[in-house]
């Protein structure tokens, strides 16, 4: 028959809690050898709580068995260890075990004997690490309570401190993982993983966020059972508890802690990116260390800012803000990434280009300039359809870009042709578009956007409005333009750029009265480039600027010799470009040219095209007279070609005008250039301006136009550009009154 006693210990063992509810009890173990000892000690402490939770007893009866327990479950509390059971030092010998081989730090090892001496209770303290030594015969139940209590109470703390200690390095490592993070919604999935890991929870929880105070939440990022609520408001989601814990959350902007239930973490400080993560945790939200908790959201919330910092660093590295469009970077990258992605049937890439968009933002202002690009924005996005990537490539020029190869890009046609609505108003614009298929392109994207402008360009040349489609003959003759402009940079500084000089006599007399210098380049393989390829290359990259003083200079010492040979009254007539003339150094350059050569500023004359005079024609007549004021002559080259205003010539009080050759060719045949000639010489008359005719080749010409009361003449009749020794001498047979100066 059993013992009376044996019943309530059945009985004690039948009233265990649910195996969902072990988790919320201390882990205790009784190791013994003495079956009594387990039997009596449970009993004494069945239906016990200890700082709020109930125990559970976990039974081994030989260091055998605590091996297999201690193997198998973790988490134990307090371990109740017997010194004597196979051998003398059996519970002694497994306390180090417990320590170095299970790595139980945490647990609280109280030691029992029976017999009492047997281990020294300060040798056992001192040499083995366990936290309590009892004899067994005064543990009675009040004592073995207030142990248990003690020692559950250290286990606790430890916990927590480990605990914390644990969530820090967490902490750490989780804001280094959040801050790789690449957009609010990922970084919002990153939240939720890090809570959980740091809590050893499973990643269930949702993200929310309030854009603004008062706006209804959105879910941003959800995990495990929460998936299906990401990207939908918060009112969606169906348990009114969590929808609760998160609202109180984002209005108190606190923590909020429900055991039983979960947890909501709020990130945050201001107003329109407010967030709270919510975790589940169960019973586990009694153990929350709040300090933790809050060190934790603090650092979330500076990954959020760094987050953000990052984001508006990419919009303002790949977005238009004005436009709201992907800008010249973004695009450039996509389009990289497509061309190395495929090598054939590459799609279509378009730049349009709003015409005369500089004076219509001049006219109007900023704002309304603004206002218009935006216009002009919103009807290529809606015109050129949801397959065509759009993108802002330049103040006033745009890139539509489509994969597809066989892209219908007609809708460009007549984008414009209806009014645009800026500011209310409705305003006609024109865009001029250059086209390029992707399949003509070799290298990269820069290449790509390179060529669609080179269309454009095309484009422009043709007609304002107009629509061109890119060749590759067009990209050849222009990297031909880079390559004859890099050579060029390389000729100048070795020496391969020259002089020549042209004569130009008296048609009267025949005396050589002055000479033109010509510009001339011999590259070192002895090829000569011809002038109308490379000077306007100079013009347009700022090069003619130290060319043009270094054809001034040497022109100017070549004047001066020729005053040293006894030719002081001949001319030396130096052309100077528009971009030297509006140098503001230019006066100061040509002083410097004069003084150190040592020639006299009458021998010298200046030359510039009619348009350009015309053009500039205030500024022009100012600069004029400062050029007069020094001595210098001015003449205007190939007059007759532009638009000049008889009052404007008469008060730029220049000296000589050049009448251009297409109209001396046409001397003498059907053509009206003659008659052309014949009107320039009589204004040159009226106004007593001296007439220079170049181009003259034949005498006939030249007998005409004496006839017609011009004064000089310059040509291949006289004689051909020469370089400067040749020019000297033919300077020396032709002085005045030599035999070989008569009769042309």
């Amino acid at each position: 028959m059993n013992h009376p006693d044996d019943e309530l210990l059945e009985f004690a063992a039948e009233a265990q809690l649910a195996p969902a509810a072990v988790s919320a009890r201390w882990k205790v173990a009784i190791v013994d050898d003495d079956e009594d000892v387990h039997r009596s000690t449970e009993l004494s402490l069945a239906n016990t709580e200890i700082l709020g939770r109930p125990l559970a007893f976990l039974h081994a009866r030989s260091a055998a068995d605590a091996r297999a327990l201690f193997a198998e479950e973790r988490d134990i509390a307090v371990i109740l260890l017997d010194v004597v059971m196979e051998t003398q030092d059996a519970g002694l010998r497994l306390v180090d075990e417990i320590r170095h081989h299970f790595h139980m730090h945490d647990v609280r090892i109280i030691l029992r004997t029976g017999q009492p001496g047997y281990a020294p209770e300060l040798d056992a303290i001192r040499d083995y690490d366990i936290n309590d030594y009892r004899n067994k015969s005064e543990l009675s139940r009040t004592r073995l309570y207030a142990a248990l209590t003690a020692a559950i109470r250290a286990y606790q703390q430890i916990r927590i401190v480990n605990a914390s200690r644990a969530g820090l390095a967490h902490i750490v490592r989780g804001s280094a993982e959040l801050l790789h993070c690449e957009g609010l919604a990922d970084f919002a999935g990153g939240v939720i993983t890090q809570i959980a890991g740091l809590l050893a929870l499973p990643p269930e929880g949702l993200v929310c966020v309030r854009r603004d105070a008062g706006a209804p939440c959105e879910v941003i990022a959800a995990a495990g059972r929460f998936g299906h609520a990401c990207r939908q408001p918060l009112d969606a989601l169906q348990d009114p508890a969590i929808r609760a814990i998160l609202e109180r959350a984002l209005t108190q902007r606190a923590n909020v802690v429900e055991p039983g239930q979960g947890i909501a973490l709020y990130f945050g400080s201001r107003p329109g990116r407010d967030l709270a993560a919510y975790v589940e945790t169960g019973y586990l939200a009694d153990e929350l260390d709040p300090t933790l908790l809050e060190v934790f959201c603090a650092n979330v919330s500076v990954c959020l800012d760094n987050i953000e910092l990052v984001q508006r660093l990419n919009e303002y590295s790949y977005f238009d803000p004005l436009v709201h469009l992907p800008n010249r970077r973004q695009l450039l990258e996509l389009l990289d990434a497509h061309l190395h992605e495929r090598e054939g049937r590459r799609g279509v890439l378009a730049v349009v280009d709003v015409d005369h968009f500089g004076e219509i933002n001049g006219a109007f202002g900023y704002h309304y300039g603004d206002a218009l690009l935006k216009g002009v924005a919103a009807r290529i996005v809606a015109g050129c359809g949801a397959s065509a990537r759009v993108a802002r490539v330049g103040s006033d020029s745009f890139a539509v870009f489509w994969a597809a190869h066989d892209a219908d890009v007609s809708c460009l046609d007549g984008l414009f042709a209806e009014p645009l609505e800026v500011e209310g108003e409705s305003i006609i614009v024109s865009v001029t578009v250059g086209i390029v298929r992707l399949d003509d392109v070799g290298g990269d994207g820069s290449e790509a956007l390179e060529d669609g402008y080179l269309a454009l360009k095309r484009a422009k040349q043709a007609e304002r409005g107009s629509v061109a489609r890119y060749n590759r003959g067009v990209s050849e003759e222009i990297r031909g333009r880079v390559n004859l402009l890099h050579n060029l940079r390389g000729a100048f500084g070795a020496n391969e750029l020259f002089l020549v000089f042209q004569p130009q006599v008296e048609l009267a007399s025949g005396r050589c009265v002055g000479a033109e210098a010509l510009l001339r380049w011999r590259t070192s393989d002895g090829a000569m480039i011809p002038p109308d390829r490379f000077i306007p290359l100079a013009e347009r990259s700022g090069l003619i600027v130290s060319i043009g003083e270094w054809v001034l200079r040497r022109a100017c010492e070549e004047a001066a010799r020729m005053a040293q040979a006894g030719h002081g009254a001949v001319r030396m007539a130096i052309n100077v470009s528009v971009i030297q003339f509006r140098d503001p150094h230019f006066l100061g350059r040509l002083r410097a040219a004069i003084e150190d050569s040592g020639v006299s500023p009458r021998q010298i004359e200046l030359e510039i095209t009619e348009s350009v005079a015309m053009g500039e024609g205030d500024r022009m007549i100012e600069l004029f007279g400062r050029v007069k004021a020094m001595g210098l002559d001015i003449a205007i080259d190939d007059f007759g070609t532009g638009f000049s205003s008889l009052s404007q010539l008469q008060r730029m009080n220049v000296d000589r005008l050049k009448i251009d050759r297409a109209f001396i060719n046409d001397i003498g045949g059907a053509g009206k250039g003659g008659d052309i000639a014949g009107l320039v010489c009589g204004l040159g008359d009226r106004l007593g301006i001296e007439l220079i005719a170049e181009g003259i080749e034949q005498a006939e010409q030249a007998g005409r136009l004496q006839a017609m009361g011009c004064q000089l003449g310059q040509g291949y009749h006289f004689a051909r550009p020469m370089p400067a020794d040749d020019w000297r001498v033919w300077l020396a047979e032709h002085s005045w009154g030599s035999d070989a100066q008569r009769g042309w």
